[in-house]
Formats: C-alpha cells, structure tokens, sequence
C-alpha cells in the first residue's frame, strides 16, 4: 500500500472528491481517503507514478506529499521511490531530469534537483546564464545606473550650491565594466556552480523533442545525442519580439541586446515600444547623451494604472526625451546611413532604431508537440500552479512559459518545479508578487490596480498621496511622482499599491507582506516607519483613509 499524506480538506465530501480523482489515475487499484486522518491508502499496479497520484490531488486544489519519510541525509529514499515507480525497477539509479536552459528557471532547478538526490543533464545551446546576467537585467541595470550618475553630474537639485558639470561619455569603457561585471557574475553564479556540482552535467547544444522521453540534442561540437529522462523542464527563455512593419527586416534595427552591447551613443535614437525595456533603455540613453524619439502604439506602459504612464511621460518631457503617443510606424526604411520611420505624424529620422515591443518565447525549435506540451498562440507553454505541463512528466518554468517574465518569478518556478519533479508538492503564488520599472523615477506595482480589483467583481476604496507630502521627497528636493493604495470597500483590506517615485523598488516589498498578510489600510498606518525614509510614504498614504495628511506634524504617528 502506498500513503499520501493530504492537507486542505475540510469535510467527507472533500474526501469523497479526492477518492474519485485519484481513483481514475492509471495504474490504481483502488483508493481509501480519510479526511479524520488527512491521509489516502493506494493499491498501485507496479510502476504508478507517485507525481501522477500527487497531481490528481493538486488539481483539486489540495496539498498532497508522499508519506513515506526519507532517510536521514534528507537526499535520497523518496526520490529513489519516485524513480523505481517510473520504471518498475529497484531504485538503485537515481532519477535523472533533463533541463532545456541554463538561465535563472533552469539553474535554480538544477540546484534543487540535484540537493534531492536527482542526477540533471543542463542542455545549454548558447551561453551559460541566460538572459538576466547576459544581456538582461544585470548590463541594463549597469548601464541605467551609469546613466543616472551622469545625469546627477549634469544636473540636480542642488545646482544652485554645487555647480554641474556636463560629463563627458566614455562608452567604450563603460562597456567594458559592464561586460567585466557580467562575465564576473555569470562565473559565480553559474558556470563555477556546474563545474562544481558532480550531479549535474552540461551539454552544449540545441535540443528538440523526440518524444515524451526522449531529446535530441544537437551538439554544438558535431554530432548528435539521444537523451532519455525520467522528468524533464523546458526552461529556455524568450528572446526580442520584432513586429511585422513593412522594411524593419531589411534594416540594421537594435534589438535590447544589441543595443546594451553597443559600444557607442547614437546622436539621434528612436524607439519603438512603450513598456519596460523601452521606457528603461529610452531614458538611459538620452541620460548619456541621444535624443531620444519613443513611439509608443498606445500611451506609456498603458496596461499599468493610468497614472503611472502620466507621471513617466511628464519626467521623460521634462528631461527632454520626446514621446509621441498613439504613434506607430507604417513603414522603416534605411537611408544614407539613417532610419526613416513613416508615421502619420510624418517622417522621423533617427541614426539608430531601438525595437523593444516584447519577448517571444523559445519554443518553436523544440518541437512541443512530440511530447504532447501545449503552447498558447504566442508559443507560450502552459502550466499549472505546479508547473506541470500538459505532458504528465514535463514541467516548465521560466520566461518561455504563461507567466510573468520576472527573473524572480523564474527562479521561483524552477525551485518548485524541482520539488514536484522529485515526489514533492509545491505550488507558485503570484498574487502578490512585487514588479518594478528601473526608470527614473521608479515605477512600482504589486496586488490589483483598481480596474483588475473591478474586473474581478472587488468594490474599491484608494488613495493617492503626491510625494510632496512625505518628508524624505521634500528633503531631497525631488517630489514627482506618487503613493497609491488600493483597499477592499468595506473591509478596509489592502490588495495593491501603486508608486511612481525615486526608489520606488525599495518600498514595494513592505506593500506586499502587507497585502500577504492581509493587512488594512488602518494596520499599516498603525505601523512604526522611520522618519525620512521613501518607505514612510507608504504610512503616509495609509492615514490618508482617515485624516488630511496636511494637517499632520511632519512625523505624525
């Protein structure tokens, strides 16, 4: 007999559901569910898979852990299980997972899996680390902090008492800090970690589906290999989206990549896209000396709360970036060494033409459906909470999936995808997660702006507290942008924020452990904040529920 051990039901009935499901598993026999004792005892054909009776369970929105324990060094024994019950063997070989990527979904797998007790095959076909440390997060936010101190130099607030300098932009040796801090990291946390751990082994090629247990990977070196698995997580990212305008492909346009790799500053740059690494490159860019052009198809950043896009557009005007709204180009021609963009605002000329209109993710050359993974129409692999996909034994994680393409989310993913590939059960929740935009100021969101709270049925009650209400703004002589709380009607319980603010990403996180731990706006205005701080805002923002801010002594508590 085997046990699962199953937390959540909360009557018979829930017991009586869980026996249906698990009942119409292939391979059970017959199953006795308890909800008194929290537990199911399976009759199993030989060769059930324990993550297929763990799954049932999980669709029903419960928690399911095999019940028996592992043995005392916490690596082996259950994984063992989980491996003989796939094959029908006596556990001496380890599982073995296959993972398609070796950037943050697929590293953080890889770890896990192997603390586990798993033997992993990484499939890499490019550069060890993915998109984050390579031409991602860490050179654009290098290259935007840069920008910043170069605009600090040129000008601030203190002008008056500290005279400004135009600084003069070396980017030759910008890119190369840049590229020396990457290569840096990417050593570290990536390929030091897989040279070091003797359970996992890299291959350096491209790998395709053959079936749902077989890969073939074409060797970067020659040849090819058939690789056979017992689990399996796609884990290969996205790449730049390039839309379909009549010229584009004809011309030497920059992707994000190309653009963070250039070792030179274009005198004129125009910009199609009006979401984060547009908005973020657009004024990193100008900061170090382009005049920047953005056409953005809608308004900026139009699926956040309208007022964010309002306050980006009016600090993009103010330093001189010019952003045409409801702009598209019809057509891009190359000429004379120049971008020629027609719009119906006329034609814009530029030197250099960033397109930054979304990722696509890395799917197709997999061949998903030979192992029966579906994609939705934009080549995205779904997946549960539990990252499974819709083949039994093939997770995914990361940006080549449905859900958010956040690094953070993607390491998240793939540590969970490890535990459920090794017999665990572990489920990934979003809703509070935090997201930030690296422009200056900072765009900051977490939980529901008001109209996702409408769409879901939520009757709302927000505030908006303008920065010229909390003290470390003031102090800095710097006051654009604003605090948004958005409350349940009624309740008073916090389910968003909202922020356009220097250092907005510092404060994000304190909004959601509030809205985790299901705080009111009341609970977080009670709270201690210390005086001149960007986060005190938030405390600020909470008392304008109940009392006039204005009205308050400059550390009211």
């Amino acid at each position: 007999m085997t046990t699962l051990k199953i937390t959540g039901m909360t009557c018979d009935s829930c017991a009586t559901h869980v026996k249906e499901a698990l009942e119409k598993v292939p391979g059970v026999q017959s199953a006795t569910v308890s909800y008194a004792k929290g537990a199911a005892q399976l009759a199993l054909d030989p060769g059930t898979a324990p993550d297929a009776l763990i799954a049932a369970v999980v669709g029903l929105g419960y928690q399911a852990t095999l019940a028996d324990p592992p043995p005392p060094d916490g690596r082996t024994g259950l994984i063992d299980k989980v491996r003989a019950a796939d094959e029908g063997g006596d556990g001496e070989r380890p599982l073995h997972i296959a993972i398609i990527g070796s950037g943050g979904a697929a590293m953080a797998a890889a770890i896990e899996a192997a603390e586990r007790g798993a033997r992993v095959t990484l499939i890499e076909r490019g550069t060890i680390g993915g998109t984050c440390v390579n031409v991602g997060c860490v050179p654009s936010k290098i290259m935007i902090r840069a920008a910043h101190i170069a605009h600090l130099r040129a000008t601030s607030p203190f002008d008056a008492g500290i005279a400004a300098a135009a600084p003069r932009i070396d980017r030759t040796r910008l890119l190369a800090q840049q590229q020396a801090r990457v290569e840096e990291l990417r050593h570290a946390k990536y390929e030091g970690i897989l040279e070091g751990n003797p359970a996992i082994t890299v291959l350096h090629g491209e790998a395709r589906f053959m079936d749902a247990r077989h890969l073939a990977v074409r060797l970067n070196a020659g040849g090819e290999h058939t690789l056979a698995f017992d689990r399996c997580l796609i884990a290969t990212g996205a790449r730049p989206a390039v839309p379909p305008i009549p010229g584009l492909q004809d011309t030497p346009y920059w992707t994000s990549t190309d653009a963070l790799a250039s070792d030179h500053i274009p005198e004129r740059l125009a910009v199609i896209g009006s979401s984060v690494v547009a908005v973020e490159l657009a004024q990193a860019f100008a900061r170090l000396g382009s005049q920047v052009t953005v056409l953005a198809r809608s308004t900026l950043l139009f699926r956040e709360d309208p007022a964010i896009g309002q306050a980006i557009t009016a600090a993009f005007r103010a330093e001189g970036i010019t952003v045409l709204e409801h702009t598209q180009a019809s057509r891009v021609d190359h000429e004379d060494g120049a971008f020629v963009l027609a719009t119906a605002r006329g034609d814009l000329r530029a030197d250099r033409l960033l397109v930054a209109t979304g990722r696509t993710p890395n799917t197709r050359e997999l061949d998903p459906d030979a192992a029966g993974v579906a994609v939705n129409p934009q080549g995205a692999i779904r997946v549960d909470r539990s990252l499974r996909t819709s083949a039994p034994h093939i997770y995914a994680a990361g940006d080549c999936t449905d859900q958010p393409q956040f690094v953070y989310v993607a390491a998240a993913a793939g540590t969970r995808a490890a535990v459920n590939m090794t017999g665990g059960a572990a489920t990934l929740d979003l809703a509070t997660m935090p997201a930030v935009v690296f422009t200056d100021p900072q765009i900051a969101t977490v939980g529901l702006s008001e109209h996702e709270a409408r769409v879901a049925g939520i009757e709302t009650d927000s505030r908006t507290l303008a920065l010229d209400h909390v003290p470390r703004a003031l102090a800095n002589f710097d006051t654009r942008g604003f605090i948004k709380l958005v409350t349940e009607a009624g309740s008073g319980r916090l389910i968003g924020m909202q922020a356009v603010a220097p250092d907005a990403g510092e404060l994000v996180q304190t909004a959601a452990l509030a809205i985790r731990s299901r705080m009111t706006a009341q609970e977080l205005a009670d709270q201690l904040f210390p005086y001149l701080t960007m986060v005190e805002g938030l405390k600020l923002a909470a008392q304008t529920f109940r009392k006039d801010v204005k009205q308050l002594s400059c550390c009211a508590g």
